[in-house]
């Protein structure tokens, strides 16, 4: 066969693409392991940063590993608010149950505020003790915005009704419009609001423009982000849903009342 031959530019085109596709494919199967752990040490980062447990400055590996080293995880049941026994905190990956049949729930349009149409069953919660004594939780949560879908979480003092922080750690929204959920004046600006009213029901809202300051109710309000109504509305939504009825609401009843047993 010749070499400059149209079958030998071939042969050698397809023993080229070969090798390359092996060679690919051997580094992402190599690095797969190592793609998962920093996955996963991404997510305890941005976890830290929204409970102001750490700064960006202080976040390296080994401070994050350290100061995740206080908290303490667990799977519940949302529509229980009980413990799930059978799920490790370590291995369960909340966006897979939500697509799995056998472990995830159809939620019904009406009470969909965050728009996700579908959740896991099960989702876990993150708890902040010092000396056995639980200071901070840590609440998963996600929604849709106005072009994708908003993953962070929410922190919570002890009493379950004080925001400590919030973070997005994965979003797709507009630069300088939607994408000011990552503003740091504007996160900081949850700090001391509260989730609920007097009655524990869910009030806090993202409003259009700025809370004023002799606002009675500015307690439960956060200023919205500019050109970004729909943003704004998706942060309001996923608020009412996650520490809802639907969502997290019978964990945290049961928390209030003592009811969660001490990890």
């Amino acid at each position: 066969m010749q070499k400059d031959s149209v079958i030998g530019t071939l042969v050698t085109a397809l023993v080229v693409c070969v090798v390359c596709s092996l060679l690919v494919s051997g580094s992402a199967v190599s690095l797969k392991e190592k793609q998962q752990a920093n996955k996963k040490l991404d997510i305890k980062k941005n976890l830290l940063l929204a409970s102001g447990l750490i700064t960006e400055q202080e976040a390296t590996a080994e401070n994050i590993e350290r100061a995740f080293a206080d908290i303490d995880a667990q799977v519940i049941e949302l529509a229980t608010g009980e413990p799930a026994p059978d799920l490790s905190a370590n291995t369960f990956d909340q966006r897979k149950a939500a697509k799995n049949p056998e472990q995830n729930k159809q939620i019904d349009p009406k009470a969909d505020s965050a728009r996700i149409k579908q959740r896991s069953k099960y989702s876990i919660v993150y708890q902040v003790k010092d000396n056995g004594q639980t200071q901070m939780y840590i609440f998963p949560v996600h929604g849709k915005g106005l072009w994708s879908t908003l993953y962070g979480f929410i922190a919570l003092a002890s009493d379950l009704q004080t925001v400590e922080g919030i973070g997005f750690y994965e979003h797709k929204e507009t630069a300088g419009l939607g994408g000011e959920v990552d503003n740091p004046d504007w996160k900081a600006s949850w700090k001391g609001k509260k989730i609920y009213d007097d009655q524990f029901e869910v009030e806090l809202q993202v409003i259009k423009g700025k809370v004023s300051p002799q606002d009675k109710n500015a307690d439960v309000k956060i200023d919205g982000l500019s050109g970004a109504t729909i943003t704004s509305n998706g942060v309001t939504g996923l608020v009412r849903y996650w520490f809802g009825p639907d969502g997290f609401g019978p964990y945290i009843e049961k928390a209030r009342t003592a009811e969660v047993p001490a990890q």
